[in-house]
């Protein structure tokens, strides 16, 4: 991928790039550069006529010949409402490289990890809410409701997850470090429910109550426990949004206080 730095003129400018954490092509051909460590983005190379989309407000920066139009793609007005009922943002912005290659970045807005999902025909990943940041016009984006009582009340994202379905490259967000698991077929693993990132549809997602007395009242781990039964791939995350939110809560002015 070139270095896209350029003044006003079009002149390239030898500015130093940022670290490269990841770098590939999708599957259907598009290349792309993950930079940073802690708060990264995403710079993706569209040639002439492509297109990759994200929810509104998604884009950091972005070539002078990509275009952007805003719409409620994925299902015209019952898309639309499915994203408000779900809290998601109602429109989606897709981007278009006009003439010739240009490039578009997306950045995340916390502490944590962009993945690359490569996504063939009618694969799918399951991720948690707000997680997706932008992806190829081939990959589907769609809510996700879990059907089980107990994983919806406790599992920590609620009923509402994200629905990604290739073909193409998507990307998510995902909080702090990131930790990736295959499990065979019935293997287990317990987590704390708000650390459970990502997963793929052949996983079991269940929640369970923490057995033991002393456990629920010392244990310091809350009710219950996700499990996640295999086969598939599981991703875990080391800093959910609100561990964060609830670690510097106590360092946050309160009202009235001097």
């Amino acid at each position: 991928m070139e270095n896209p730095y350029t003044n006003a003129s079009g002149q390239r400018l030898d500015l130093p790039e940022p670290s490269v954490a990841a770098q590939g092509r999708g599957v259907t051909g598009m290349e792309y550069k993950i930079v940073g460590t802690t708060l990264q983005a995403v710079i993706l190379e569209l040639d002439p006529g492509e297109t990759v989309f994200s929810e509104s407000g998604g884009m950091a920066w972005m070539s002078g010949n990509v275009t952007m139009k805003t719409s409620g793609r994925g299902g015209g007005l019952g898309g639309v409402l499915k994203r408000a009922v779900s809290g998601e943002s109602l429109f989606l912005v897709e981007y278009t490289s006009q003439g010739s290659k240009g490039h578009v970045a997306f950045a995340s807005d916390f502490p944590g990890k962009i993945v690359a999902l490569n996504l063939g025909q009618g694969q799918q990943m399951i991720a948690q809410k707000q997680a997706f940041l932008c992806a190829e016009k081939t990959v589907d984006l769609d809510i996700y409701f879990r059907r089980r009582l107990g994983a919806g009340l406790f599992g920590g994202e609620g009923f509402v997850l994200q629905k990604l379905t290739g073909p193409g490259v998507a990307f998510v967000c995902l909080d702090g470090e990131i930790m990736e698991y295959t499990l065979a077929p019935n293997e287990v693993l317990k987590v704390d429910t708000g650390h459970v990132a990502m997963y793929e549809p052949t996983v079991s997602f269940d929640i369970e109550l923490v057995k033991g007395m002393t456990n629920i009242l010392f244990g310091g781990e809350g009710l219950f426990l996700a499990t996640l039964r295999g086969p598939g791939r599981i991703w875990l995350q080391t800093m959910p949004t609100q561990n964060l939110a609830k670690a510097i809560l106590p360092f946050m002015p309160k009202a009235g206080g001097g």
